[in-house]
Parts: C-alpha cells; structure tokens; sequence
C-alpha cells in the first residue's frame, strides 16, 4: 500500500524511432513505487514502450477501474479492493502459461492472498507490508520522554500524547480503511466489524484527536519525517523506513524508528491485475513475467524497502531488507497481525462519512 505524490510518471524511452514502432504497455503504479532503472530495463528487453503511471490512493484507482475504459494494462491495487473489484468483474484472469517465471511465487503470501483473490486467479503480489508507527525519536523522546510508547497505538490515539506531540508535528495517512481499524483495534473490538456503533467508537477516538494532526495526506509524511518537519507519522512500513534511510543518508541528526503496533497491525497485500478491457493484455502479461523474475523484483525491494511475493527474490535482497523485521517480520510478530475484508457497500457509506467527519473536525 505504497503512496507518494499524485503526479503522473513515464518510463525513460527508448527513443523516437524505437517508441513509434514499439508495442504500448500501460501501468498504472503506486507512486515512488519502483527503481526506475526497471522501467528502462523492461523496455530495452522487450521493446514494448512502458507508460508507468501512478496514484495516491486505492479510492482513486477504484474509481478509474469501476468507470471502466481506465486504458491500463496493468494496475496494483490493495488487497481489500481488489476483492471488490474482482465481484465487480473489472478484471480478467491471468493466463499462467505466458508466465515463465510465475514458479517464483512465494506460496505463504499466496495463501493469505487468497482471502481476496480465490485461487490466485486475477494477481500477484508486488509487495506487503503492515501500517503502523514511525517516530523521530529523538523529538518524541524530548516530547513524551525516553518511555515514550513508540510501538503502541497509544501513541497516537491517546490525547494526552498527541497534544505534547502536536508541537513537533503528527500525520495521519488519509485512508479510512487504515485509521478505522487502527482505532478499532485500540479499542479492543474486531478491526474487520461493520457494527454502526462500534464503528461510530472509532471514530470517537479519532475525532478525540483530530485537533492535534497536522495533516491527513498518504504521501508528505515520508519527506515530512526524513527532514524532520514532523515527530509521528502512522503510515506504512516502507515508507517510513524510506524516510529512516533518506535522514541517515542526508546525515541530518534525524533517527527515525518504524514500529508495528503492539495491538495488532494490519498487514495489506499490493497486487498486480489486468483490467478485463486491457487494451493490450499480452505486454501486461509480459510485464508481469519480467517482474516476476527473481532479480527484477529483488531489485524493486531494494528500492523501496518493502517485502515481496517473489520467494525466489530473496536471495538477492540486501541483508538490510531481508534481515529487517521492520521489512519482513518474525513469525511470531506475523501472528500479530490482521487483514482488512472489503467494507460491504453500506459499511462502506458509514466509513466514508464518518471519515469526512473526522477529517473536517466538524
């Protein structure tokens, strides 16, 4: 469930005469979402010219895939959408035999998939991660003080925290389908409940402390956090673990830690499709099968500091991404985990307006 600006992107050409030949991909990405050397590579390899756009939120590109005639080949949404999208018939089934290395699958994150996508039959995973807590520890630490509870939801949904830390600064990622069943599970009740009331309970803890969240937004806290603009940000794994690297590299003084929460953190899965009116579903499945290959995709998590579905990628992972556990967690702490079912449609109506209402503070 990866973000950054909503700025639209194009693979580096291959050249005029090339590209007015060549066959046509469209993707359709989260943003800052791969190495882009990956782009260039794909297209010098095949000689289809690959046009990468990208987006910040799951509702925008569900909006794109429900309204049909999107143009892409290939899109990545989350895992709760994708169910959705999928009873919505907005995609068609991959053909496994275009898929040569489609062997490399990781099959314990096919089997959580499967709760979105029976069978495996319409994606593959790109990456998973959990959401949860990234910390300047040092501002936090000046703030709550060194027993500040940096893995705890606590953090951020206790006032009493948030109104100390609102003088160094916290986001929110502005995505309902996160914040709720955080709040949720800060209260002790199923993160996956559609019951009005407790879902009204959410919002509850969430509006307690609106006043102190400098910004809803799913992209500016990664830059945000590097640059120590801000203390908190809950937002998701590889972001945060982003802005870890940018600050360490930038040698700033800025420490920044990720945590999932102690409560439970939710896991998401994004997943690579192909729309049912794909205008050209052989490069999409071309695209899939090169990124596929184990070292393709190793060298996208090396990028982005995410985990992958690619079993066979994990031999060429650096040692800081496959030996993080903030990146690719123990098994005890994937046990404290949760995944997030789509909302039925009238859930979803409450969570839209109840979100509205939280984001507005009114």
């Amino acid at each position: 469930m990866k973000t950054k600006t909503a700025t639209i992107v194009s693979a580096i050409a291959l050249g005029a005469a090339a590209a007015a030949s060549a066959d046509e991909v469209r993707v359709y990405n989260w943003s800052d979402y791969i190495d882009e050397s990956l782009l260039a590579k794909f297209e010098e390899e095949t000689g289809i010219e690959l046009i990468y756009d990208v987006f910040d939120s799951n509702e925008l590109l569900e909006t794109k895939m429900l309204a049909g005639g999107s143009g892409y080949d290939v899109v990545v949404p989350t895992g709760s959408f994708l169910q959705r999208q999928i009873q919505a018939g907005v995609f068609q089934k991959i053909d496994r035999e275009k898929l040569t290395n489609y062997g490399n699958v990781w099959d314990v994150i096919q089997e959580r998939n499967a709760r979105f996508d029976p069978d495996n039959a319409y994606s593959i995973n790109y990456m998973w991660g959990t959401t949860g807590l990234g910390t300047n520890l040092g501002k936090v630490a000046e703030a709550l003080g060194d027993d500040a509870p940096i893995d705890s939801l606590s953090l951020v949904f206790d006032p009493a925290n948030m109104e100390k830390l609102s003088e160094c600064g916290v986001h929110f990622l502005d995505a309902p389908t996160e914040m709720v069943p955080a709040a949720l599970t800060y209260l002790g009740l199923d993160p996956n409940t559609e019951d009005k009331a407790e879902l009204e309970q959410a919002a509850d803890v969430l509006e307690a402390v609106r006043p102190y969240v400098q910004k809803f937004h799913s992209s500016e806290y990664i830059n945000a956090l590097a640059n120590g603009d801000i203390c908190v940000a809950f937002g998701w794994s590889g972001d945060i673990l982003q802005a870890r690297d940018r600050a360490a590299e930038a040698d700033n003084g800025v420490e920044i830690a990720y945590n999932a929460p102690s409560e439970g953190a939710l896991m998401w899965f994004d997943q690579m499709a192909i729309p049912v009116d794909a205008p050209n579903p052989e490069a999409a499945h071309k695209f899939l099968d090169f990124m596929l290959d184990a070292q393709n995709m190793a060298t996208a998590s090396n990028y982005v500091y995410y985990a992958n579905g690619n079993k066979a990628s994990q031999e060429f992972l650096e040692d800081d991404v496959i030996n993080d556990p903030a990146i690719y967690p123990t098994p005890e702490a994937m046990e404290n985990t949760y995944i997030k079912a789509p909302y039925s449609q009238k859930a979803q109506r409450v969570v839209t307006r109840l979100w509205t209402r939280v984001k507005s503070g009114t």
